[in-house]
């Protein structure tokens, strides 16, 4: 099963429309699209990184969230 990054609920239900906007494209995941933990994301001026507890960390720099 594959979750949401924004919302953290599963990609096939519920509308993520907001989640999907032309903001949350320059915003960093906040879940894991894994197991929908909620990441330790870390933002500076050069990007963003976002850290799962099990499934490791992901940044800007990748961009396949």
């Amino acid at each position: 099963m594959s979750y949401c990054v924004h919302c953290g609920k599963p990609e096939g239900e519920g509308d993520h429309a907001r989640c999907s906007g032309p903001l949350a494209a320059l915003d960093p995941p906040r879940f894991c699209a894994e197991c929908a933990r909620r990441m330790v994301v870390q933002v500076t001026p050069a990007g963003w990184t976002a850290r799962c507890s099990r499934h490791g960390e992901r940044s800007s720099v990748d961009a396949k969230y």
